[in-house]
């Protein structure tokens, strides 16, 4: 198999993999995000992530955790498979001959340039999924539409598709570039830096699944300390209202959540995001690499 098709593949099962792990931790993540902001003297929707487990599985049971998985599990095979072979081009870009290894600041840009590219198919998924999680949060918003009750991914497109066109999809393209391009330089960036500490030297070849599983969990918690914030940002304009925004875009969005909220709001949902980072991203890595090795 040549190496498009390799990371095609690996990409693809990685992708599935972290989706599967981290998909619940996801999902209280953007509940917590997205959910309105309380009035003076009311608590607001969840208290916490812990609060918000336990009010989804009571009013909507354990499937609860995984809605809004169909789309992104759908598109997994796009997504992951867009990061890894433009990595993987991009890797063969600055290598000096087939099979050598790249320094940590090449697998940086190798990462960035994935991100740009990833982007472009993250942020409808994204948006399908967030609007899918979210609806139960904002169900006590007074914004007209936002209470909409979807059947599925493909109704949310459909509501999105009638009433906005396909560039109503994209809405969030901005903070997710800024989320994924410099996130993914980190992640492939902190992964290398990892595997050769491991290895003590530049060829990882030979390292254990232990050790892939460590860097790839520890890459992925390294993603959002770097771009938490933006993800915030990303979420609350996805979800919001298409007629009646209340963000009239990333820069509205940073200021009215500082001014309302503080640095804080900047971080809500950030433990559920960094809990379901290590094991999503060390079950990805992990089976990316097992995959792309037993292809030869």
């Amino acid at each position: 198999m040549g190496d498009v098709a390799k990371d095609l593949a690996a990409g693809t099962l990685g992708g599935a993999a972290q989706l599967i792990c981290g998909h619940p931790f996801d999902t209280i993540k953007v509940k917590l995000q997205s959910q309105p902001a309380p009035l003076p003297g009311q608590r607001p929707k969840y208290s916490g992530a812990m609060d918000a487990l336990r009010q989804t599985l009571a009013s909507e049971g354990p499937r609860g955790l995984y809605k809004g998985m169909g789309a992104p599990l759908a598109t997994v095979a796009a997504q992951n498979a867009v990061l890894f072979t433009v990595r993987g081009q991009l890797e063969s870009f600055f290598r000096p001959y087939p099979g050598a290894s790249l320094e940590v600041n090449q697998q940086v840009v190798c990462g960035a340039g994935a991100g740009v590219a990833v982007s472009l198919v993250a942020c409808p998924t994204e948006l399908i999924k967030c609007r899918l999680q979210a609806q139960s949060a904002l169900a006590t918003s007074s914004s007209v539409g936002v209470a909409v009750k979807y059947g599925g991914p493909v109704d949310v497109a459909k509501h999105v598709i009638q009433s906005h066109g396909v560039k109503g999809l994209f809405k969030g393209l901005v903070p997710t570039l800024a989320r994924e391009v410099p996130g993914n330089a980190v992640v492939f960036g902190v992964y290398e830096m990892l595997k050769q500490h491991f290895a003590g030297g530049r060829d990882t070849s030979n390292l254990g699944r232990g050790s892939l599983m460590v860097a790839g969990g520890v890459s992925g918690a390294a993603f959002w300390l770097a771009v938490y914030p933006t993800d915030v940002i990303k979420s609350v304009i996805q979800v919001d209202d298409f007629k009646n925004p209340k963000f009239s875009g990333s820069m509205d969005a940073f200021r009215k959540i500082m001014a309302l909220e503080g640095v804080k709001g900047l971080y809500r949902g950030f433990g559920p995001a960094m809990a379901r980072s290590v094991p999503a991203n060390a079950a990805c890595f992990l089976v990316y690499e097992i995959t792309r090795s037993s292809l030869g």
